[in-house]
This record gives C-alpha cells, structure tokens and sequence, in this order.
C-alpha cells in the first residue's frame, strides 16, 4: 500500500533480516537497483526495517550511492568525500545538508544551461557562475547562524575562525572551479 505525504504517493519498501526489500506497492520483492530507477523517476519511496518498523531511507540510498561508486560511477571526488567527514561532528554539520541541498537544486535549475555549454552553444562560463552563487548560498546561511547566535550570546571566536577558515575554503573552490571552466 502506498501511503500519502505531502499529496504525492509514497511507496513503502521494508527491508527485511536477508536483506531483501520488498516494494508494498506492486507486492514484490526488488532490489537496490530498482530503487535507484525510482529516484531518478523521481517516484517518492520510504524504507522501513520489517522488525524495528525504523526508517532507515537515508541508510539505503547511501547504500546506493556506494554500489554506483564501486560500480565505476564515480561522481564524489575522494578530496569532497575527506571534506564532507571532517565536517561531521563540526560547528557546521548542521549547515552542511543545507548547503549541499540548495547546491544541488541549484545545479539541477542549470542543467540544461550546462548541457548547452558542454554541446558549445554558450560562450558564457555558468561555472564561475554556479560557484559565484553557492558562495552567496553559503554566506547566507553563515549569516543565519551568526545572527541567531549573536542573539543568544556574544559569538566565540572560534566559530569566527572556523567560518572564516570556510570562507576561504570556499573562495579556493571557486576559484577551482573558473580555472577549470576556462
């Protein structure tokens, strides 16, 4: 059965102990590969474990995102994925899904944009442009934190040094980036 969220169906899949996945919608069993055709059918889906009755969604379609790796599909450069584990446990994790949210979505608005550019049909450089913005993005939701904090109490100078650190990390993509677009 499919449940409703937000007036769009969602199937329910339950992960059961032999690590079978079975879709209730279409009362069958499938497998990660499927689930992976549903996302990119952008089909809404939420994995329960059979026994806890726990969602463990996020678990699986990391789970996904590893066997395309390991498939050859190598889409997160190893230095993104050592950055990405040093943020866990950091002033900042909370910001990071965010960040990396609104950078995606901002991406997938430019595809077409891209898909021009790589068939030559721009002399623009979306790029530079795709960094300029996620700066922007990021500066935002670091002045969100800083103005909420600044409320609370008076902002330790640490988490000045780690913002800035960001900053500068940032700015280095950036930079990275236009280099690579030219």
């Amino acid at each position: 059965m499919a449940a409703s969220g937000s007036g769009d169906d969602v199937v329910i899949i339950k992960k059961y102990a032999n690590r079978r996945l079975y879709d209730t919608e279409s009362s069958s069993y499938i497998t990660l590969e499927r689930l992976a055709e549903m996302v990119r059918q952008k089909r809404q889906f939420k994995v329960i474990d059979a026994k806890s009755g726990d969602d463990i969604t996020r678990q699986v379609l990391a789970q996904i995102i590893m066997d395309e790796e390991a498939r050859g599909s190598e889409m997160l450069p190893i230095n993104f994925l050592r950055q990405l584990i040093g943020m866990y446990g950091g002033q900042m994790q909370s910001m990071v899904p965010h960040y990396l949210e609104a950078s995606l979505e901002a991406f997938q608005r430019n595809q077409s944009q891209f898909r021009d550019v790589f068939a030559g049909a721009l002399a623009s450089n979306p790029f530079a442009e795709m960094a300029r913005r996620n700066m922007e993005l990021f500066q935002a939701a670091a002045g969100g934190a800083k103005g909420a904090a600044a409320a609370a109490k008076p902002e330790p100078t640490a988490r000045d040094e780690e913002v800035a650190r960001l900053k500068a990390e940032l700015a280095d993509l950036q930079a990275k980036v236009e280099k690579l677009a030219r």
